[in-house]
């Protein structure tokens, strides 16, 4: 085992412990052994071998044996009976919302409650209002927490399908029979959630294609699998189809199975207009649905299909049927941001707050990675969950940054951290630093963290004072959504989106894959009011620097380019769009 599954196996383990009322510092112990692990600088796997586990404070005696164990033999005996002890269905009950390992155990002490069928059925019955430490609100949430649960239960984030898929679409191309391939469907359109994967692949021979796309490894199992079509089940229950066409219908199929649905309607329509048919099979001369060959009028990519509609290429992720005809009838569309065209990010943690590496480890990597510039925005005070800082440590972190970027000027390297914070926004739109301290720092990020079950009114009056503060650049994840999980806070987006264009504060698109927030529907709206995007990883890791892709395809998905994001801009000119709202 890696290092990063040892830890999520050390934290399984304090969450079973927790569920079966053990001692909390022992719990804990688990949780702190997970978090040194994940830190770790050098190989696990090396610190094992060469027996220096013990030498790494905060691993002790019986940590540093499980952890051996997980590592050499990729097994724990210990972890294997703890789970064996406790009903499987009790850690299905901690994926609902607002369900801890504390209230899990008193509804299964109190009421020998061990599956969410259960719970569902005790919460109907009002049994669980009566619990201590529950009441009718905790329950009312309960049921709205399975019935979201179950609604979402085949959807899945963009951000694990693309983990998923890539790799295959990778080998597919290797494939000898294979002439030209591609993802389809909600994956291609860079929806945040999608249902299932699509692959298409053109090919003389489909049935060696279709052989070999049931026979990978990482398939749980195989649905259907005929001449052209195959559907299986991948790792993390994501739903795959498989289809295999001519090289002549690939464009055609590659644009029909693409979709969206309204997309394709309008498309349709107007082949129909124009006397001809479209379908999956290609575009053809004809009054009537048609496959003859002899009507087909041949088109070799989906530039060309869009070319004999008279329209301008509707790049894959605009094809929502949400304006982009009325454009690509007049002209081009604009050219969409790449995320190559990303400096850094603006909003990311370090370990002074609830990150997995140090300043110096950041910069260090975030150079390698060709980046211009990194902003620290470690949480504020308020948030203590997450290690949160007071004005003092703020200071102190200031004096770090500055030292390790005049290091990376002595040596003569390109990049710079800059200061920041990712500052709670409080009751009634009040701050959780002085300005007099926010006025030091490079970047001012404003979050909502707490308090989130304000009215709607509440919530954007709260918001909209926040931005009014001269010294807040960026309104961070701005609805607080977590995608298959919670709900947006309740709060009136456009007039936010106007305060943002009022007071020239640029609003976050959070890449984290459960955010994508602020969402692409809106960003035309906010562009049309001259607001400007920042695309924020949001880190907590190294490898979350990733999520500048994944953010970049939501911003295109929001008709956003290059000259719309903030953090497109070289240091010099990004340094100067700062200083322009406290200006």
């Amino acid at each position: 085992m890696d290092k990063d599954q040892v830890a999520e196996v050390l934290l399984s383990i304090g969450t079973l412990l927790e569920l079966k009322g053990e001692n909390p510092f022992k719990t804990r112990a688990y949780a702190n052994g997970a978090r040194i692990i994940e830190t770790l600088q050098e190989p696990l796997a090396k610190v094992v071998a060469e027996n220096r586990l013990g030498e790494i404070k905060g691993i002790g005696d019986a940590l540093q044996q499980k952890i051996t164990e997980l590592v050499t033999t990729g097994k724990l005996k210990y972890y294997d009976d703890l789970k064996a002890s406790l009903p499987s269905g009790l850690l299905a009950m901690l994926e609902i919302p607002g369900v801890g390992p504390k209230k899990v155990k008193v509804l299964y002490d109190e009421l020998g409650i061990e599956s969410v069928e259960q719970l569902e059925a005790a919460c109907k019955d009002n049994k669980i209002a009566g619990l201590k430490g529950f009441g009718e609100k905790t329950q009312t949430n309960i049921l709205d927490g399975i019935a979201r649960r179950r609604q979402y239960a085949s959807k899945h984030l963009l951000a694990d399908a693309l983990r998923v898929a890539e790799p295959i679409l990778d080998d597919l191309r290797q494939h000898p029979d294979t002439i030209r391939c591609s993802t389809a469907g909600s994956l291609r359109r860079h929806k945040e959630v999608i249902g299932d994967i699509d692959f298409l692949v053109s090919s003389k021979h489909p049935a060696s294609i279709i052989e070999w796309f049931v026979s990978q490894p990482g398939i749980l199992s195989v649905i259907a699998k005929g001449e052209t079509k195959a559907s299986v089940v991948l790792e993390g229950g994501i739903q795959s189809d498989l289809r295999v066409v001519s090289d002549a219908e690939f464009p055609f199929a590659l644009l029909y199975f693409t979709g969206s649905k309204e997309h394709n309607i309008v498309m349709r329509q107007r082949a129909i207009e124009r006397g001809l048919r479209l379908n999956e099979y290609g575009l053809f001369k004809s009054k009537e649905e048609t496959r003859d060959a002899k009507l087909l009028v041949k088109c070799r990519t989906e530039e060309e299909v869009f070319d004999q509609l008279d329209l301008s290429f509707v790049p894959p992720e605009l094809r929502e049927d949400m304006g982009e005809f009325a454009v690509a009838e007049k002209e081009p569309l604009p050219r969409l941001i790449e995320w190559t065209d990303l400096k850094g990010s603006l909003h990311n943690h370090s370990t002074w707050s609830d990150g997995h590496q140090t300043i110096a480890e950041i910069a260090k990597a975030m150079t390698e990675l060709g980046l211009a510039y990194w902003a620290i925005t470690d949480h504020s005070k308020t948030s203590y969950q997450a290690n949160g800082l007071d004005v003092a440590r703020v200071r102190k972190q200031l004096h770090e940054v500055r030292e390790i970027n005049q290091r990376l000027a002595d040596e003569g390297i390109d990049f710079r951290l800059l200061t920041g914070t990712e500052v709670d926004i409080l009751k009634d739109g009040k701050l959780d630093f002085p300005d007099d301290l926010l006025a030091e720092l490079d970047v001012v990020v404003a979050s909502i963290h707490q308090r989130l079950a304000e009215t709607e009114a509440e919530t954007t009056q709260r918001v909209i004072r926040a931005v009014e503060n001269k010294y807040v650049h960026i309104l961070g994840h701005m609805t607080g959504r977590l995608l298959l999980e919670r709900e947006p806070y309740k709060m009136d987006q456009h007039a936010i989106i106007d305060a943002c264009s009022r007071t020239g504060t640029w609003i976050e698109l959070n890449a984290t894959p459960e955010r994508c927030d602020m969402d692409w529907r809106l960003w035309p709206y906010a562009k049309s009011k001259g607001v400007k995007c920042v695309i924020n990883c949001d880190a907590h890791r190294f490898e979350h620097a990733g999520y500048l892709r994944l953010g970049a395809g939501m911003a295109r998905k929001g008709w956003l380019t290059k000259d719309d994001v903030i953090n497109t801009l070289p240091l010099a000119k990004l340094l100067k769009e700062l200083g322009r709202k406290r200006g």
